[in-house]
C-alpha cells in the first residue's frame, strides 16, 4: 500500500507564508514526479508545481516567483514553499506522485487527501 500524507496547510493572513510538505510512505521502490495541484471552490483541479526526481521545476504562471518546490528523495518527501499568498491562493492543496511500488513493472500515479489552505484579506 502507498499513501501520500500532506501537512502545513492553513490559515494565513495575505502576505503571509506557508509551507506545505507531502510524504509518501508504503512499499516504494522509487518516485519519478512529484506535484502540487490546487482546487479552490467552483474550480477545476489545476497544476501549481511539479518537480522531477532530477529536481527539474515547472510552476503555473500565477505562482511563479512566489511559490518553490523542492524534495528530499532520502525522505520521499515534496515540499511547496508559498510566499505573497494572496486570497485567490485559497484552495485545498493535494500531493500527487508517479510511484514505483515493491515488484511493479510500471508507476502508477497517487494522490494526497489534500490540505486546506485559506488566505485572509
Amino acid at each position: 500500500q502507498v499513501q501520500l500524507v500532506e501537512f502545513g496547510g492553513g490559515l494565513v493572513q495575505a502576505g503571509g507564508s506557508l509551507r506545505l510538505s507531502c510524504v509518501a510512505s508504503g512499499s516504494i521502490f522509487g518516485i519519478g514526479a512529484m506535484g502540487w495541484y490546487r482546487q479552490a471552490p467552483g474550480k477545476q483541479r489545476e497544476l501549481v508545481a511539479r518537480i522531477t526526481s532530477g529536481g527539474s521545476t515547472t510552476y503555473a504562471d500565477s505562482v511563479k516567483g512566489r511559490f518553490t518546490s523542492s524534495r528530499d528523495n532520502a525522505k520521499n518527501t515534496v515540499f511547496l514553499q508559498m510566499n505573497s499568498l494572496t486570497p485567490e491562493d485559497t484552495a485545498v492543496y493535494y500531493c500527487n506522485a508517479d510511484i514505483t511500488k515493491h515488484g511493479s513493472s510500471a508507476a502508477l500515479n497517487y494522490w494526497g487527501q489534500g490540505t486546506q489552505v485559506t488566505v485572509s484579506s
